[in-house]
């Protein structure tokens, strides 16, 4: 499990309303819910045909390069 050190923003009345947490910390939580996000996907489009390579090319090349 994921060792997450954080600290906690108190309000006036002694109630927590924020956490903090470092960078690097951050940046492994959020790598670790993409991973999962994009696993999930992937579960969901396993039993679909894939593009041929010319078609998807075609289709990638539709994109201006902002949308990328």
């Amino acid at each position: 499990m994921l060792d997450i050190k954080k600290e906690y923003v108190i309000t006036d009345d002694n109630r927590k309303k924020a956490v903090l947490i470092d960078i690097e910390t951050f940046e492994r939580i959020e790598e670790t819910l993409e991973s999962y996000g994009l696993g999930k996907y992937m579960e969901e489009v396993k039993d679909e045909d894939a593009l041929p390579i010319n078609d998807a090319t075609a289709y990638y090349e539709t994109f201006s390069p902002h949308q990328i």
